[in-house]
């Protein structure tokens, strides 16, 4: 049995200076809500083994955000095939470097995330910014993702862990 977490990254700063996509910077809040899923998941117990990152520079600041603030001793890979891929190449990361892990983080972009889930799971969810869909996927090995069952086990919501 295998986990797959997906994460979108946290809300981004449309007028900060970096002038194209790649390149925004998280808001004030997309920076409390990535510090804030990293303790959820583990007060939850989730951690990742591993965690694959969009190199987009909001995509690996959520990453590295939850892992330094969740405590996590979790590799954190950065893979630039993640910013702007489709359902099967977001596949082809993770079997890629997949290994032995049995629970993974990506940590990417809509509206691909939401289109995994569904791939995966079936299950239409919204995945707003820092949101976490936890996937249970029945198979041994990550070369069988998007061939395999799969479970929707929780979907978390950043706003909800998120002082009003």
């Amino acid at each position: 049995m295998l986990n797959l977490m997906v994460m979108r990254h946290g809300k981004s700063d449309w007028n900060a200076g970096a002038g194209e996509d790649h390149g925004r910077p998280l808001s004030h809040r997309g920076v409390q809500s990535a510090e804030r899923m990293g303790e959820v998941v583990r007060e939850l117990g989730s951690v990742p083994d591993l965690v694959i990152s969009s190199t987009a520079v909001r995509a690996r600041a959520t990453a590295e955000l939850a892992r330094i603030t969740g405590g996590w001793d979790s590799r954190l890979l950065l893979d630039s095939d993640l910013y702007g891929a489709s359902v099967e190449g977001t596949f082809d990361v993770i079997s890629g470097h997949g290994g032995d892990c049995e629970r993974i983080m990506i940590v990417g972009h809509q509206p691909t995330w939401s289109m995994v889930v569904k791939r995966l799971t079936g299950a239409t969810v919204a995945m707003r910014t820092a949101a976490i869909a936890d996937i249970e996927i029945s198979a041994a090995d990550w070369k069988d993702i998007g061939n395999a069952p799969a479970t929707l086990i929780t979907l978390l919501q950043s706003r909800a862990f998120l002082p009003t």
